[in-house]
């Protein structure tokens, strides 16, 4: 029952652009759990069926629709929304079953509003390459701090508005507000988050990780983020 109650507080933000191949299995992993208080489709300009397949998936679904950039969604979806507690994921992500109670957990725990959870990412590839990944991103939390988007974030309402939120960038805009919100305010929820690797298995278990570190790189080197992305892309 505390579960359920805890979800009713949440609002969870998705940030879409031609997602319709993985959005409804990410939806299904949320519905599964019992009622969550809204599920908001930030969409960036989706030219396939994104936007009807949302809300066909499953009810209770609101889409808006803005200027494209992940970053500008996430800022758009967080102001749309009305939940105490914000969990934004992305649109080829799924929760593992047990999530609801590791967020319900997190939620209620003392000093919750002052920190912000990342889930364990998993990719669904069986091949050792994937362990890897996953081992490195691990490290990467674990010793940098430094959770990536597609690892969700849930962080309370008035956290996310002390630390201003995600900035309109077209690249890094998960890393940018895991610098602001820092060490000591990131935290592992306990639960893990499914991603798909179509990326790494198209662009490969080695030139993937190793272009995703040189853009990091780059931005820490004060690079603008609007010259990564013709790299990134």
């Amino acid at each position: 029952m505390r579960t359920i109650q805890e979800l009713s507080r949440l609002s969870v933000i998705i940030p879409t652009l031609n997602a319709a191949a993985t959005l409804p299995q990410t939806l299904r992993s949320l519905r599964y759990a019992g009622p969550i208080g809204e599920i908001i489709i930030a969409d960036g300009g989706s030219d396939d069926p994104t936007v009807t397949t949302a809300t066909a998936a499953t009810a209770g679904v609101r889409v808006i629709t803005g200027a494209r950039g992940r970053g500008t969604q996430l800022a758009a979806g967080a102001v749309a929304a009305s939940g105490e507690w914000l969990l934004f994921l992305h649109a080829d992500c799924r929760l593992e079953p047990g999530w609801a109670r590791a967020v319900g957990d997190f939620i209620t725990a003392p000093g919750a509003s002052a920190r912000a959870g990342y889930f364990a990412l998993a990719l669904d590839d069986p091949a050792g390459a994937a362990r890897r990944i996953e081992r490195i991103v691990a490290w990467r939390c674990r010793i940098l701090a430094l959770p990536y988007g597609d690892q969700g974030l849930l962080i309370s309402r008035h956290l996310y508005d002390a630390v201003g939120g995600f900035a309109p960038l077209p690249l890094m805009e998960d890393v940018e507000l895991a610098r602001r919100l820092g060490r000591h305010r990131l935290m592992p929820i306990g639960a893990s988050c499914v991603a798909s690797a179509g990326r790494y298995r198209r662009e490969g278990y080695w030139r993937r990780p190793l272009r995703n570190l040189l853009c990091l790189s780059l931005y820490f080197a004060g690079l603008a983020p609007a010259r990564i992305t013709r790299l990134y892309r």
